[in-house]
């Protein structure tokens, strides 16, 4: 199906309407789609995100002051909503997936919402490996052992602060957290459940010998759901203060991957979504069993049918941000013009951009970013053009592998807000893949998966691909340029080799 716009006037909607709530890393933002997955126009909230952040990995948030962030975003748009109101037909919510937070019995915040990039029990991953086999626990859980998981995370929160980790009376993300505050009580989808870790996903339990191997019982998490068993009926405090949502359904928060690959369009193996906001991921949606995952990659789920074969970095935007603050570049309108002019890989520069550590391919928690072949002629462009030809010759490395799963005819989908506001980066990807790209023609695309998955569960959508899908541009490859970069990989994966060590 074909439409121009990916935005629609409220007057225009097609009814009814979902109000999406995207929880990110670096913002919030919530808006309103249509039926047909067109956002409504002049209604829009975003507010940027403050992680805490350290030397020693630490990465994380307050929960309520993120849910502040939440509750003032509804406010802001239900002001403005109008005639949208009676139109609404639920609340559809994704969240950053992998964090972790422990509550009290009455539901007080006993930590601090830890997200995936914590990478703080390094430690305790590389034990846990030397306790398990971890291609057995990879095919079960589709995920490998590090600290982006909760393994190795809750062995580190007992190990190191066990006065708090024992008086833990509920594990919850933040999206659950979200429904215990609104409805007093909660659950975990699939979706959310398949990010931790600790998700059997062909069985859709609780994984019972990895949690033998850690100090925490089942009862401690939530109970497991799809995506169609959404809640009702808010308790008096939000119902008095958001009257046109108390009786709404609200759709269990989702991941925001899953949502976004559905948000731009990637709805069967034959479309790739390659997604970069502060991180970067690359992942296809598969309704048929998966029964190995090849090594280097994860397999998430969308729900109870459909799986998330991908691999993602802890680098994208958050990469591009830290060398443009710390080498003080110009605006990005004149560096991206700037960029173009330069020759690829014509700096003389090696990157590992592990600012956060290794996850896809490699899994090694514990490294760091190097920059190798610095000179007196370097310049602070020609860093940032090495860090962003880093990332996408990481990028390349996960593609190929994941392509092993897939058809031959493919097509990527590329979105995101580093991809949209960096037409350079693209092109670079683009160079490096060897392969043509598409853009999604829309902005949030996380946030319009979630709507979509939201209309489904409700019955509004009988098929997904009966919606439109929004390209706003082509990039095509330059063959000279992917042979050198081609090279370049090479280069890369003879760094890696001399400085990372593979513990696995």
């Amino acid at each position: 199906m074909e439409l121009k716009s990916s935005v629609i006037a409220a007057h225009l909607v097609e009814a009814p309407l979902i109000l999406s709530i995207d929880i990110g890393t670096s913002a919030v933002k919530i808006l309103f789609f249509d039926r047909m997955g067109r956002a409504v126009e002049g209604n829009q909230y975003r507010c940027k995100v403050a992680l805490r952040t350290s030397r020693d990995g630490a990465s994380e948030v307050a929960a309520d002051e993120l849910l502040d962030i939440v509750w003032r975003g509804i406010d802001t748009v239900l002001a403005k909503a109008g005639p949208l109101e009676p139109k609404m037909a639920g609340v559809a919510v994704c969240t950053f997936v992998g964090n972790i937070m422990g509550i009290d019995r009455k539901a007080n915040p006993l930590t601090p919402v830890f997200t995936y990039a914590d990478s703080r029990a390094e430690k305790e991953a590389v034990r846990l490996r030397t306790e398990v086999d971890e291609s057995e626990v990879h095919d079960r859980t589709g995920c490998h052992i590090h600290t982006s998981y909760l393994p190795a995370r809750f062995r580190w929160l007992a190990n190191s602060r066990p006065d708090v980790f024992f008086q833990v009376d509920r594990w919850l993300s933040i999206g659950e957290y979200m429904e215990m505050v609104l409805f007093g009580e909660t659950s975990v989808s699939y979706s959310v459940a398949s990010w931790s870790g600790l998700l059997d996903r062909q069985q859709l339990i609780w994984d019972e010998p990895l949690l033998n191997k850690l100090p925490l019982e089942v009862a401690r998490l939530s109970s497991l759901v799809d995506i169609n068993a959404p809640k009702q009926g808010l308790r008096r405090k939000f119902a008095s203060r958001w009257p046109a949502l108390k009786r709404l359904p609200w759709m269990p928060a989702i991941g925001d991957g899953a949502a976004a690959n559905i948000g731009s369009g990637c709805l069967s193996p034959s479309r790739v979504a390659l997604t970069m906001g502060s991180t970067t991921a690359i992942r296809a949606v598969v309704e048929k069993p998966i029964a190995h995952v090849p090594k280097g990659l994860w397999c998430y789920r969308i729900d109870g049918r459909r799986s998330l074969p991908g691999g993602a970095l802890s680098e994208g935007g958050s990469l591009y941000a830290w060398m443009k603050n710390t080498f003080q570049l110009a605006d990005s309108a004149e560096f991206e013009a700037a960029l173009n002019s330069l020759v690829p890989d014509g700096h003389g520069l090696t990157m590992l951009p592990f600012l956060a550590g290794e996850r896809s391919p490699g899994w090694q928690g514990q490294a760091r970013a190097t920059i190798h072949g610095i000179s007196q002629a370097t310049t602070p462009l020609e860093i940032l053009q090495a860090g962003m030809e880093a990332v996408a010759c990481r990028i390349a490395l996960v593609f190929e592998t994941l392509a092993e799963l897939l058809p031959d005819d493919l097509q990527i989908i590329a979105g995101g807000g580093a991809i949209h506001n960096s037409p350079a980066w693209l092109q670079i990807i683009t160079d490096v893949l060897g392969r043509t790209s598409a853009v999604a023609g829309i902005g949030e695309v996380s946030a319009r998966g979630t709507a979509l998955l939201a209309f489904e569960a409700l019955g509004v959508i009988r098929d997904l691909k009966d919606t439109p899908v929004f390209i706003d541009r082509t990039c095509y490859p330059d063959e000279e340029r992917h042979a050198i970069y081609r090279q370049t990989i090479k280069r890369q994966h003879r760094l890696y080799e001399k400085l990372i060590k593979d513990d696995r």
